[in-house]
């Protein structure tokens, strides 16, 4: 089966005016997002730039904002967005700045990252929360697994605080904070958590859960890293008597 969709894909490079360029792209409904914008790029215009990298949702790369909704376009179907004789529109992520086409800007979120240490491994337990009850049966404590977050960055795309406030650090540092704070919650985590900037900001809207294509609930962990702000701040003021 072969459908015919009218492609539309935002064209951008650094400090100039978006447009758009529009492709009558012949695909496969189960193929997916990424093929049809690869398509783009292999017989209409090679000047056309993207991330992708694994094609199977693991590095991240490919995030988009496809009909204006946060998508992972490796594992986004045609069928899903789209319909035959259909259009489909895509543009880069929000709330970050463009650096050509589809590719953005995501250097604020890795270097915030790096301020809370954030490590992609950590113990099973810690990895797998807030999905408990997807550990193995017998798992032990030393045992060690990549945490889920892909780094992708849809998340901040997606959050409306993100949107209003560039200071703002974002939900996937949060998440991330929240995960070593299991460990240790550190002044240097403090610092970055426990300030106007930081999980006060956000306004529990939960767009960053909605569109996590890892299931890490970011919404959920910035809640946790608050209770944990909160505890630091009760036990801080009454062990300073």
């Amino acid at each position: 089966m072969v459908w015919t969709i009218e492609l539309c894909i935002a064209r951008q490079k650094a400090g100039s005016e978006r447009h758009y360029q529009t492709y009558q792209i012949e695909i496969d409904p189960d193929e997916y997002v990424l093929d049809a914008v690869e398509k783009a790029w292999a017989f209409y215009d090679r000047s056309l730039t993207f991330r992708h990298a694994c094609h199977h949702s693991t590095c991240g790369a490919c995030g988009m904002l496809v009909n204006g909704v946060e998508k992972l376009t490796c594992i986004t179907p045609i069928r899903s967005v789209v319909q035959d004789k259909g259009r489909l529109l895509i543009e880069p992520l929000r709330n970050f700045p463009i650096l050509s086409d589809l590719v953005v800007d995501t250097s604020s979120m890795f270097n915030n990252l790096n301020k809370v240490s954030f490590n992609q491994v950590a113990s099973l337990p810690a990895a797998c929360l807030p999905y408990e009850s997807e550990q193995p049966e017998h798992a032990h404590p030393e045992y060690e697994r990549l945490v889920d977050c892909i780094e992708c960055g849809m998340c901040i795309s997606a959050c409306p605080i993100s949107l209003t406030s560039s200071d703002y650090i974002g939900p996937a540092v949060l998440a991330a904070a929240q995960h070593e704070s299991i460990q240790s919650l550190s002044p240097r985590i403090l610092e970055v958590v426990d300030n106007k900037n930081g999980v006060w900001r956000c306004h529990s809207a939960y767009e960053c859960s909605a569109v996590c294509p890892s299931g890490v609930e970011p919404g959920w962990r910035i809640m946790k890293m608050r209770q944990a702000v909160i505890a630091h701040r009760i036990k801080s003021f009454f062990s300073s008597d």
